[in-house]
């Protein structure tokens, strides 16, 4: 299973790529392109315009053109979004966390104001950190000191998301006892099972596993802004729904790097 050219259907008449090309293009390539719900629609070439930020504070809850206008550049930069409808809720949330991870801002669960610097940076916004170069065109990149994920295609950034990995503390359940950590290390998309897998530590969500079947990318609550699993990857429920689609297993490499905050 290769990598499928991902696009969110935006709104009636909108749409915007989910690609990195835009990161030093500034264009959109004709293709056919598929939204979540199987919809296939053609975009037709055409020059990406200078983005123009709201001028004011967005908070959590908001809704209006203001907070279409993030939900679209957003997904226009790789950042999942969610629908693109103009409510500024949980898939929102997800994604300005990440956006603020790569930026380098200040993260934490109060904290989802789209203020005067997070505007400013979706005009002019640093790519995420490239951590294994040479790590193959398509690849996905944990990068535990931000909390991001990274997914490349054809070595560009193509999807970004805020992850919650190992919490750090100390656990014991009927699965046994042991740090929650995530380990660095090279590793491959090794399987993926669908659907609610139980496990001994609970549950994952279409997991992708890239350590026996033991350590997985897979969705479940909560995915907080800070580390709190017990060693897997979790990604939001929204995101897990089509995530294993962009993965090839045997073959993807997955990087985690780094120490979780």
């Amino acid at each position: 299973m290769g990598f499928p050219v991902r696009w969110w259907l935006l709104s009636a008449g909108s749409a915007a790529m989910v690609g990195a090309s835009l990161w030093s293009q500034g264009a959109v390539a004709s293709a056919v392109n598929i939204a979540p719900d199987g919809h296939a629609f053609e975009l037709a070439a055409s020059s990406a315009a200078a983005y123009v930020p709201p001028s004011q504070n967005i908070y959590y809850g908001a809704s209006g053109a203001a907070v279409t206008s993030v939900q679209e550049r957003l997904a226009q930069l790789g950042y999942y979004p969610g629908p693109v409808d103009g409510e500024y809720g949980p898939d929102l949330q997800q994604a300005v966390w990440a956006f603020k991870e790569v930026q380098g801002l200040p993260v934490t669960g109060g904290n989802s104001v789209l203020g005067p610097y997070f505007r400013q940076d979706l005009v002019n916004p640093k790519p995420p950190p490239d951590l294994v170069p040479n790590g193959g065109p398509n690849r996905i990149e944990i990068d535990q000191s931000i909390q991001v994920l990274v997914l490349y295609r054809d070595n560009r950034p193509y999807l970004i998301l805020h992850v919650s990995t190992g919490g750090g503390y100390y656990y014991c359940s009927t699965g046994g006892c042991g740090y929650a950590i995530t380990p660095d290390g090279n590793y491959t998309a090794l399987s993926y099972l669908p659907g609610m897998i139980a496990v001994p530590l609970g549950f994952m969500e279409n997991p992708v596993f890239f350590i026996g079947r033991a350590y997985a990318i897979h969705g479940g609550d909560p995915v907080p802004w800070y580390p709190t699993s017990h060693g897997c990857v979790r990604i939001y429920a929204d995101a897990v729904d089509w995530f294993h689609n962009d993965v090839s297993i045997g073959v993807t490499s997955i990087y985690v790097r780094g120490t979780a905050p």
